[in-house]
């Protein structure tokens, strides 16, 4: 057994250095200047520390997501690499006989061959990205490719180190997945709202419709089949496009309780719909990141299910603006309502991404918006002023910064306002707010707390974000918080 060991190692051995043997002899035109230096800017790290800067600072919420999500992955591989790794397998880096002078390093490694840190550290970040952004990952992985392979063509690494680096990479990707996804669901706390008593309890189903938007993808998919089999006589209504609004109407119409199950934008169409229809809404998560699912306590379509099964609900508060965003009645918020620069990179992401796709639209976007040179003039309150950017939080948000994160009590029936005044240029002024604490003042970021507020002097064509959707502003707008104005489906506490 002992010898069918060692003749297999020494098989794997002949081809790895035969396989380094033929990219050392063979010209790769252009590659001597650029894989060289490719693999120097990946030296610890910083390659994909300033890829992630750049996808946060750019990138939608999503891409700022996966950026983090890449980090960290790199990080669990550069650890595991560094101290199991290298010590476990303590393989001599490769003789570089037959590698051109030109290809070499010129400080070699001093460290162990087996596995490839750089390869590990590429893949990691990649995999990590790529599971939360596929368009991001796709972006970047010809760049992770070219520098594991760069390690081999330097003289640096066998194959096989650059192969279980890349996959100790993936693996560590995934495992910042699950742990994501485990502190996620550990978060997901219910808050402090008010019971709604009377809820009826629908334990098979029966009166509840709802509306799944297909287009949020494979988490609308996997509620779906969750939801009729734990509810088997719901309607469920699929909804592939046409007028959402109108669909929502309808169902509202003839259900006892109203269900959605999509992102925060469908979300609110819903909410919309039961608010003028009166009826009860059950919320099933199925978009990308459920802000208001989360911060209501529902980790999953099966809590919802759980809460329609035994009729527990709890009293919401609604943000409310008019005239609404057809220019008459009302629009409502569920999250946060916003001027300035998140509308503006909004806008131009929903125009060119059609185009030229999600991710490089979002930093085209991001890249026009940061070179603006006037803040949007307002009077807010009755006071002239120009702001970069206002953010309106339906209910008092925790965290830092003109866009903070989370709330406890979604019932409480206050408006958050921050804003981050106008002056200089929009990069360091949004920057510097994000330091703000959550309800400070100071020379570029003000935060206050309202029942109502209002908004005049808008110059026309100004577009403003509400839960994610897009819309032009009239030339005034009135916004205020209606205590316990819709009836929610959550688990009982």
């Amino acid at each position: 057994m002992a010898d069918q060991e060692l003749t297999w190692q020494g098989t794997v051995a002949r081809w790895d250095r035969a396989l380094f043997d033929l990219v050392a002899r063979r010209h790769w035109p252009g590659a001597d200047r650029v894989l060289p230096r490719l693999g120097r800017a990946a030296n610890h790290g910083l390659l994909w520390g300033g890829a992630a800067t750049a996808i946060a600072l750019f990138g939608s919420a999503r891409a700022r997501k996966a950026a983090v999500r890449g980090v960290a992955s790199l990080a669990l591989a550069s650890a595991t690499i560094n101290t199991v790794g290298k010590w476990s397998v303590r393989r001599p880096r490769p003789l570089l006989d037959g590698v051109p002078t030109v290809r070499q390093l010129a400080t070699q490694p001093q460290t162990t061959s087996f596995p490839s840190g750089h390869s590990a550290s590429a893949f990691a970040f990649t995999a990590g990205l790529a599971l939360e952004s596929p368009v991001w990952g796709a972006a970047v992985a010809p760049v992770a490719a070219s520098v594991a392979f760069s390690r081999v063509y330097t003289g640096v690494h066998y194959p096989t180190d650059v192969l279980a680096g890349a996959a100790l990479g993936v693996a560590a990707g995934f495992v910042v997945r699950r742990l994501a996804r485990d502190a996620q669901e550990a978060r997901v706390v219910p808050g402090d709202e008010r019971h709604a008593a009377g809820a009826p309890a629908l334990p098979d189903g029966a009166g509840l419709t709802v509306v799944v938007n297909t287009r949020s993808g494979t988490a609308a998919e996997t509620g779906l089949a969750a939801l009729r089999s734990r509810l088997p006589k719901a309607e469920v209504v699929e909804w592939e496009g046409g007028d959402l609004a109108a669909e929502l109407a309808a169902a509202a119409a003839r259900a006892t309780v109203l269900g959605v199950c999509g992102g925060d934008g469908t979300v609110n169409a819903a909410a919309t719909a039961a608010l003028r229809a009166g009826v009860p809404l059950a919320v099933f998560p199925g978009g990308t990141l459920n802000h208001f699912a989360l911060d209501l306590g529902l980790a999953g379509v099966e809590d919802t299910c759980r809460a329609l099964e035994t009729g527990h609900a709890v009293h919401v508060g609604v943000g409310r603006f008019s005239p609404g965003p057809e220019g008459g009645g009302y629009g409502y918020f569920l999250n946060n309502f916003s001027i300035g620069a998140y509308p503006e990179l909004l806008r131009h992401r929903l125009r060119w991404g059609p185009r030229i796709g999600g991710a490089p639209a979002a930093l085209l976007a991001a890249w026009k918006v940061l070179r603006a040179e006037r803040p949007v003039p307002l009077r807010l309150a009755g006071r002239p002023l120009g702001a970069w950017l206002l953010f309106v939080g339906n209910g008092t948000y925790h965290g830092t910064g003109p866009t903070p994160r989370r709330r406890d009590d979604l019932g409480e029936g206050l408006l958050d306002v921050r804003l981050v005044l106008g002056g200089g240029r929009p990069g360091p002024r949004l920057l510097a707010a994000a330091f703000a604490g959550p309800l400070s003042r100071s020379p570029v970021h003000v935060a206050t707390r309202l029942r109502s507020l209002r908004i005049a002097d808008i110059p026309p064509g100004t577009p403003f974000a509400y839960d994610g959707e897009y819309a032009k502003a009239p030339a005034a707008l009135v916004l205020d918080s209606l205590p316990d104005a819709l009836t929610v489906y959550r688990p009982r506490t």
